[in-house]
């Protein structure tokens, strides 16, 4: 398709993009805007490396049009929070130490925030089953689940 000026808000700033409407918002979010949370993974739609939150939803940002994203809002891990004054599940995974190599991180925590906000006090198996779907080969599976019962203000002991 021919390249067009598309405005999309990302993190709370409308950023005006020149590129094809079918571009994935992926591509755009790494590559012109220089947003480095949503990762590549397997350009699928099947890992969640690319996680972001649109309206407030999880979507995976690597099989998502930036067209289908005009007039809505998008997150990425930059606009939950800073180094300085991380959002609630980003300290959540800081505290449990929730990463090996850190690839996963993004889908991770941005699923975990979409699920927070529709379900404030999640289950154990409510988690498992809102993060089933995001793959992290490295094992820090139950580090990742005690940060997203730490997010939701869970006490951790049941899983010690």
């Amino acid at each position: 398709m021919t390249p067009a000026t598309i405005r999309l808000t990302v993190n709370g700033q409308a950023h005006d993009v020149a590129a094809a409407p079918d571009t994935p918002l992926l591509h755009v979010l790494r590559n012109d805007l220089l947003l480095n949370g949503p990762k590549y993974g397997c350009g699928l739609g099947e890992c969640g490396a690319c996680t972001v939150l649109i309206d407030g939803r999880a979507a995976r940002s690597c099989v998502i049009p930036i067209e289908g994203c005009i007039g809505r809002s998008v997150i990425t891990l930059e606009g939950l929070g800073s180094r300085e004054n991380p959002d609630a599940v980003q300290q959540a995974f800081i505290t449990e130490q929730a990463a090996q190599c850190g690839y996963c991180l993004n889908g991770m925590i941005m699923t975990t925030k979409a699920l927070l906000a529709i379900k404030p006090d999640p289950s154990l198996d409510e988690i498992k089953q809102a993060l089933r779907y995001n793959l992290c080969r490295c094992g820090a599976h139950v580090e990742i689940l005690r940060a997203a019962l730490r997010a939701a203000g869970h006490t951790l002991e049941a899983l010690d």
